[in-house]
């Protein structure tokens, strides 16, 4: 049975973390990259815990064990993950410009877990727990991501904005809630 529900324990942390690290690209084959999805940030249990004391994760756990998460990210971190800094200067100029957003900072889910519906459940759980403080949930994709891009359209998310950062194209996306 999997269970949605939101990060209370530093060892739901470090399960988020074990998650990510096997699906960094340097983990995964080039085959995974393009049929599995990667993430492209590796936080740590000190940035983590950062984040989850402003606003928890959406975790999918079953038996115990933390099969997907989504990261919930506040403006106010948009200086302290560099690679994230060039996305909120988009957002913020953005022609759809987007103001009272939480950010989704990451998500993924284990590979034995994919295609179960614990994708959908994680944004769901995300959107339940923010409807009542924010607008939307903005996330950016690496454009080489073709199945997170779909994953996304499939669940309601639209473009906002496209660009380009140090020879990478990256896709800023947003669902309204």
């Amino acid at each position: 049975m999997i269970e949605f529900k939101t990060t209370e324990t530093l060892i739901e942390l470090e399960q988020i973390l074990a998650l990510q690290s096997k699906n960094i690209p340097i983990n995964l084959t080039e085959v995974d990259k393009k049929e599995q999805g990667f993430v492209t940030v590796q936080h740590d249990l000190r940035i983590l815990r950062r984040m989850h004391n402003v606003h928890a994760h959406s975790i999918a756990t079953s038996g115990g064990d933390v099969i997907g998460y989504a990261l919930s990210m506040s403006k106010q971190f948009r200086g302290d993950i560099p690679v994230l800094t060039p996305m909120f200067t988009e957002i913020d100029s953005s022609r759809k410009s987007k103001s009272n957003y939480i950010i989704m900072g990451q998500v993924c889910v284990d590979r034995a877990y994919r295609g179960k519906g614990v994708f959908r459940g994680l944004y769901a759980k995300m959107r339940d727990t923010f409807t009542a403080k924010y607008d939307c949930i903005i996330t950016e994709i690496d454009a080489l991501n073709i199945r997170s891009i779909n994953d996304h359209k499939a669940i309601g998310f639209e473009e906002l904005v496209r660009y380009d950062c140090n020879n990478k194209i990256w896709v800023v996306v947003y669902m309204d809630i």
